[in-house]
């Protein structure tokens, strides 16, 4: 079990990593919070339930939830660092969901609610999952911690 944890937290990348998560983490968490609590002119999880139901995501309310949770809480993750390949993981499957079942279709480009905004988050979290949290996240703290805590 350690190894498992040791390789899930474990990571070589430095400021590169803090660069990549924390504008990701910062948009991830902001579209999070319009799906769940209706912030920044968001819809809320009734309103945006009812959307992923229109376009086909059912059930929208569950949808929603999930959607808005990957999002909110696995941004906050990215931006601390901790558990970023997880948060990361979670992520990148959310927006493949949404690449493919909301964007697709529409063009390339955002003003046409094409894909590149779904495939550019999609991009960042796919390369976080490999990349880490790198030496300035939580999850460094916690390997260091849990190597002095073996060698005691």
């Amino acid at each position: 079990m350690s190894n498992l944890i040791d390789k899930t937290i474990d990571s070589n990348a430095g400021l590169e990593a803090v660069i990549l998560r924390v504008p990701i983490g910062l948009i991830l968490a902001a579209h999070g919070g319009q799906k769940l609590f209706a912030w920044f002119g968001g819809y809320g999880l009734d309103g945006t339930g009812q959307w992923m139901a229109s376009v086909g995501l059912n059930p929208g309310f569950t949808m929603a939830l999930l959607a808005g949770g990957a999002e909110f809480f696995g941004g906050v993750a990215l931006i601390l660092g901790l558990l970023t390949r997880p948060a990361a993981l979670v992520n990148a499957i959310t927006m493949l969901v949404a690449l493919l079942w909301v964007h697709w279709g529409h063009g390339f480009f955002l003003d046409t609610h094409g894909i590149e905004y779904a495939l550019a988050l999609l991009s960042a979290t796919a390369a976080l999952v490999f990349i880490g949290g790198g030496r300035y996240s939580l999850d460094a703290l916690i390997k260091a911690k849990l190597s002095e805590a073996k060698d005691e």
